[in-house]
């Protein structure tokens, strides 16, 4: 078994990988303030209502875009599993190359994104994570990773307008029919979610362009089923795709 652990900036996700697939999938809230038991008492219940033991697992693979958890769960790790947990970088799967200015900025859950998809299509494709923030990352068909175009994420975007406001609410993700809104809560719905379908399309058909037009989209985040008019635009919607990364990582890093 492989334990693949995707630290993010509002959950941390833990997969279990058993007879090719994804046998158990849990979140737990990331709470930097929070210290080691409290991540370690969550993954040990997991564990027990699972009917799994520490040393079911062969390796342990982590992704991290919240520094100060990273060190806590490879100490974490390393203690419950009693092996080093492999810490996801450029450095840990050179078959993928980063090719942009800084590869050490590039976040780790990126990468395990672009590893998953051009794994599995092997030609120009763009990833679009729809999660805190809204990701764009481009890979090439010679396995390179062109770049990232990074947006605020729908749920962001919300509780800022919300936040900075005096008189906006913090409103559900739900399309509304009409881009005309017709109350408070319509409008700030027709603004983010219909404004997000156009953000998306547009920057899609950009990156397409600069590629010559033959490029793979695919969609992956907890909120990557929201804006279902942006459907047609992806060739598939996999809400592994990181962990899928992580797992190939893993096994080959």
């Amino acid at each position: 078994m492989l334990l693949a652990v995707d630290i993010g900036n509002t959950d941390v996700v833990l997969g279990v990988w058993h007879e090719n697939h994804w046998k158990h999938v849990w979140r737990i809230r990331s709470l930097p303030h929070e210290n080691t038991l409290y991540y370690e008492s969550r993954l040990r219940q997991h564990l027990l209502d699972a009917g799994l033991r520490s040393g079911d697992f062969g390796r342990t693979v982590v992704s991290s875009v919240v520094p100060p958890l990273t060190g806590m769960f490879r100490t974490m790790l390393g203690s419950l599993f009693g092996t080093e947990p492999l810490l996801v970088s450029p450095e840990a799967y050179p078959a993928l190359q980063v090719r942009i200015d800084r590869p050490h900025e590039l976040g780790t859950d990126l990468f395990a994104n672009a590893v998953a998809a051009y794994a599995k299509y092997r030609r120009n494709c763009v990833v679009v994570d729809f999660g805190t923030a809204l990701t764009f990352t481009t890979v090439s068909a010679a396995g390179e990773v062109l770049g990232v175009a990074i947006a605020p994420g729908l749920r962001t975007a919300v509780k800022a307008l919300a936040g900075n406001t005096a008189q906006l609410p913090d409103v559900p993700l739900r399309l509304p029919a009409s881009a005309i809104g017709k109350n408070t809560v319509q409008s700030m719905q027709a603004g983010i979610l219909w404004g997000y379908v156009g953000l998306v399309e547009s920057l899609l058909g950009r990156i397409r362009a600069e590629l010559g037009g033959d490029c793979v989209a695919v969609a992956t985040g907890g909120l990557s089923s929201v804006l279902e008019p942006l459907q047609n635009q992806f060739v598939e919607t996999n809400i592994h795709l990181t962990l899928d990364g992580l797992r190939i990582i893993g096994e080959n890093g």
